[in-house]
C-alpha cells in the first residue's frame, strides 16, 4: 500500500493574475511564471507550425474536439492516480477508458516506488519559476521527479523534450529549496489503447536537460 511520508516542508503556492499574466505567488520573492508558461512562450517555431498545420488539416472544430476529449480523459486518469497515491477513495467522474488507463499505470509503476514524499507538490525556484509535479519520492532506489502523462498514441522519446525539461525544472527547484540532489526523472505515459511507456532520465542526461531548461528560462526573460 502506498503512503505519503514527506521529510520536506512542502508549501502550497497560489496562482494570481497580474497585468493579465498568470503567476505563482510564493514566500521567496516576487510572483513567478509557471514552468508550462515558459515552455509554451519559448516553443520553437517548427513546433508551432506543426501544430498549426495539424489544426488546418483536420479542421478547427475537429482539432478542438480531439484536444478537449484528450484533456478530459487525461484529467480523469490523473485524478484517479492522485487518489491512489494518497491512498484515498476516488469519487470523481470517470469513464471505462480513463479507469483502464489509470489501472495500467498503477500496475506498471507501484512495484518500483519505494517512497512517496509528496503528490501534486508545488515547487519554486526563487525569482525564476514555479510549478507542480505529480509525484516526488524514491523510484527504483533513487530520488526522482515523476509525472503521469496520457497520450492519444504512443510517443517516441525524441518527441517529448518538453516533458524532460519540465522534470529537470522541478528537480532543480526541489534541490534549491530543500538541499536535495534529485537527478532522476520518470515519465509514466499511457495511451488511449492502454499501452504503457516508461521514459527515464538519469544523472548524466539530467544535466543536459538542466542546461536546455536554463536556456529556455533565459529566452523567456529576454522576450519579456
Amino acid at each position: 500500500m502506498l503512503a505519503i511520508n514527506s521529510p520536506y516542508p512542502y508549501q502550497e503556492l497560489t496562482r494570481k493574475s497580474i497585468n493579465g499574466k498568470r503567476l505563482y505567488d510564493n514566500p521567496w520573492g516576487d510572483p513567478v511564471p509557471s514552468v508550462t508558461t515558459i515552455l509554451d512562450k519559448t516553443k520553437p517555431q517548427e513546433k508551432r507550425e506543426a501544430l498549426n498545420n495539424w489544426r488546418q488539416r483536420v479542421g478547427e472544430a475537429e482539432a478542438q474536439k480531439i484536444t478537449t476529449e484528450a484533456a478530459n480523459v487525461g484529467t480523469q486518469m490523473h485524478n484517479m492516480l492522485e487518489s491512489w497515491v494518497k491512498n484515498e477513495e476516488y469519487t470523481g467522474t470517470s469513464t471505462i477508458q480513463s479507469r483502464l488507463m489509470a489501472d495500467t499505470v498503477k500496475k506498471n509503476v507501484e512495484p518500483y516506488i519505494d517512497e512517496i514524499w509528496g503528490s501534486e507538490v508545488n515547487l519554486c525556484y526563487p525569482g525564476l519559476y514555479a510549478g507542480t509535479t505529480d509525484l516526488v519520492g524514491v523510484y527504483k532506489g533513487k530520488p526522482t521527479i515523476m509525472d503521469f502523462k496520457q497520450t492519444n498514441k504512443p510517443k517516441k522519446r525524441e518527441w517529448i523534450d518538453d516533458y524532460f525539461m519540465q522534470g529537470a525544472a522541478y528537480g532543480m527547484a526541489h534541490n534549491e529549496l530543500y538541499d536535495t540532489k534529485i537527478e532522476n526523472i520518470a515519465i509514466f505515459m499511457c495511451s488511449r489503447e492502454c499501452e504503457f511507456q516508461l521514459f527515464e532520465v538519469e544523472a548524466e542526461e539530467f544535466k543536459q536537460w538542466e542546461e536546455k531548461w536554463a536556456l529556455r528560462v533565459a529566452e523567456f526573460y529576454n522576450l519579456n
